[in-house]
């Protein structure tokens, strides 16, 4: 089985074929989730992740600092440069590129490179719901999310950096995710000490690849977000 990490740069994995309920009982059991694992497991099969995955998440969670949170103060979206660069030069903005990644049946503008995306479907891992996407009026009910978000990554490490690093941050695909707008309205800022995704089965995908990301970029985490991350990565259910 391909490594969650391996595959966060690229495109997200899609939802795997339901494993069969009794490795994942057995595996949720000896993970020692505790109280009736069943719904649980069977949710986070549908996201699958390796044993290497999540000994990976506990050991960059562990070298991770735990310090306080710091003012949030001269935040500003524009801090993180230009919103949607095309950073990778490809001829087309960050928030398409992220779009065709992560949309399938995807139908792009004439003459624009298949770079604007104009419809496609989302099947959207923070709630497990369908979205037809439409460019238009109702583009809002899908958008990009900073799985790290900015504002949280500037009041742990990120208001130390150049911008050149921050631009960088504000643009790297393993951190963003087209999402139901709804729930990305709803997380804001948040860290997972304040807020999970509604799919309880995503939510160890969730947690590995906000620690991969702080990891990768040397942010910190406060003692609350460090214990919800390390409580979502013991319960996941290691399927394959």
């Amino acid at each position: 089985m391909t490594s969650l990490l391996d595959v966060l740069p690229d495109r997200p994995r899609r939802r795997a074929r339901r494993a069969p309920w009794v490795l994942v009982l057995v595996v949720a059991a000896v993970v020692g989730l505790g109280g009736p694992v069943w719904l649980d497991a069977r949710a986070a099969a549908r996201y699958p992740v390796t044993a290497a995955d999540v000994e990976t998440g506990r050991t960059q969670l562990a070298a991770l600092a735990v310090k306080g949170r710091a003012p949030r103060t001269g935040y500003e979206r524009e801090e993180f440069g230009q919103a949607w660069a095309d950073t990778d030069r490809n001829g087309c903005d960050t928030r398409n590129d992220v779009l065709a990644r992560d949309l399938v049946d995807v139908r792009t503008k004439p003459g624009t490179r298949d770079c604007v995306v104009l419809r496609g479907t989302l099947h959207d891992v923070y709630t497990g719901t369908t979205i037809d996407f439409e460019r238009g009026p109702h583009s809002s009910e899908v958008q990009v999310d900073h799985v790290v978000a900015l504002a949280d990554a500037w009041q742990k490490g990120a208001q130390q950096w150049p911008a050149e690093r921050r631009r960088e941050f504000a643009n790297d695909p393993a951190n963003l995710q087209a999402v139901q707008g709804r729930a990305n309205q709803q997380k804001g800022a948040g860290d997972a000490a304040t807020w999970l995704p509604p799919e309880t089965g995503y939510r160890c995908v969730y947690a590995l690849r906000q620690v991969a990301v702080k990891h990768a970029y040397g942010l910190w985490v406060t003692r609350a977000e460090r214990d919800a991350l390390a409580r979502e990565i013991d319960r996941c259910a290691v399927v394959g």
